[in-house]
Parts: structure tokens; C-alpha cells; sequence
């Protein structure tokens, strides 16, 4: 791995696991056992590696959420959006938790992260049209959008609202399962008798996966 992205991912999991505001340039160097001029000549401060770490999840919503065409509805399909919605979470929880403050300092990454959004919201809007034409979902046409983004409201504020729910400041996978499944009680709300048994599956399936890390970490 070069250097720059050696870099970009171990600042990535710095933030994560420490918090964006308590890691410096100087940190993640040593982290790295690299001088902090070596750092400088890849990248001028850490809003610039930041804009990088930005760059990894524009391309991750790119293709995660993407229309499915010509295929039937299976529970992996469902599955596959789900998952991807947990893994943009987990992998970039440092920008959901501190969102709005890291998004203030920067108007370029603002307007950079509009745009993903709005792209996002476009894309999750056929998704969801495309379900309620196959059959899985009963949601008037011109509530769909707004669904959309109701959903996209929860993915995107689940992390700073747990924060601020309990005194732990730690963001666990168990939490972002917890995260899911209320997501899927929306989509169980705008169920049909085709789609219920799917849906309940996996409820389940999730339920199952949180149980097993809310174990995992009870035994460290």
C-alpha cells in the first residue's frame, strides 16, 4: 500500500476509534512511525486528509445503493442494502458522530457532502419505488421521496443521537444492528402480505447478529 492511502486509513481508523477532534497530524504520524514531514508531503493538514477519507465514502454510497434491476426480490437482495447501510456506519462513525462540527469547518466538503446526500436520496427513492412496483411496499407515490428521506434521517443521525442517549461514548456494533432494525420497522409499516414473511426474516436475522455482538463484547 503506498504511503498516502497507508495514511488515509489508518487516520480513518484513528478518528473512529478515538474521535475525530482528539487525533492530530502528529498522531497519526506516529501512529505510522512515520516523521510528520512525511505526512505534509502527501497532505497539507487533517482537513485534507479528511476530504480524502470523504472521497472513500462518496464511492461506498455510490455503489451500495444502487438501484436493483431485472432480478427478483430475495431476502439477500434486501439483505445486500442493509448491509451496506451498517457498513457506511460502522466504517465512517466518526463523521455521523461529530457530523455537523466537522462539516463547519469546511464549506467545499459541505457542498460535497450535500451532494452525496441528495444523490443518495435519489437513488434510495427508486429503490423504494422500484419495491412498491414489485409488490413489497404499500406507500403512496408522492409519500415515497419523503420515506426516503425519513430513512435517510435516521442512518444519518443514529450515531449522535445515541451519544447523547446514555454516558458511554463508544459506538459498538451491536448499536448500529439496534440502528437497522428501526429502520426495518418502517419498512414493516409499509408491508404487504407479500413482503411481511421477508421482512420478519430479517428482523430476525439482525436481531440475532446484535445479540451475538452485545455477547462478544460482554466477554472482553
Amino acid at each position: 500500500m503506498k504511503t498516502r492511502d497507508k495514511i488515509i486509513f489508518a487516520s480513518l481508523e484513528l478518528f473512529n476509534e478515538h474521535g475525530e477532534r482528539s487525533i492530530t497530524t502528529n498522531h497519526i504520524a506516529a501512529h505510522l512511525g512515520i516523521s510528520p514531514g512525511n505526512l505534509y508531503y502527501h497532505f497539507r493538514n487533517k482537513e485534507d486528509i479528511i476530504n480524502s477519507i470523504f472521497s472513500l465514502y462518496e464511492s461506498h454510497l455510490e455503489s451500495g445503493f444502487k438501484p436493483y434491476d431485472d432480478v427478483p426480490i430475495t431476502i439477500e437482495l434486501l439483505m445486500g442494502y442493509f448491509d451496506a447501510m451498517f457498513y457506511t456506519l460502522w466504517q465512517f462513525r466518526f463523521m455521523y458522530a461529530n457530523l455537523a462540527d466537522i462539516l463547519s469547518r469546511d464549506d467545499a466538503l459541505k457542498k460535497r457532502y450535500l451532494h452525496a446526500q441528495q444523490q443518495v436520496l435519489t437513488r434510495s427513492s427508486d429503490v423504494l419505488r422500484k419495491l412498491k412496483k414489485d409488490g413489497f411496499l404499500d406507500v403512496d407515490d408522492n409519500k415515497v421521496t419523503a420515506l426516503a428521506d425519513t430513512i435517510k434521517m435516521m442512518v444519518s443521525f443514529w450515531i449522535s443521537y445515541q451519544l447523547t442517549q446514555s454516558s458511554t461514548s463508544t459506538i459498538t456494533k451491536a448499536t448500529l444492528y439496534d440502528g437497522l432494525l428501526r429502520v426495518l420497522m418502517i419498512f414493516q409499516a409499509y408491508s404487504t402480505p407479500t413482503s411481511t414473511a421477508t421482512f420478519c426474516r430479517l428482523e430476525q436475522h439482525y436481531l440475532d447478529i446484535a445479540s451475538q455482538e452485545r455477547h462478544s463484547v460482554a466477554q472482553i
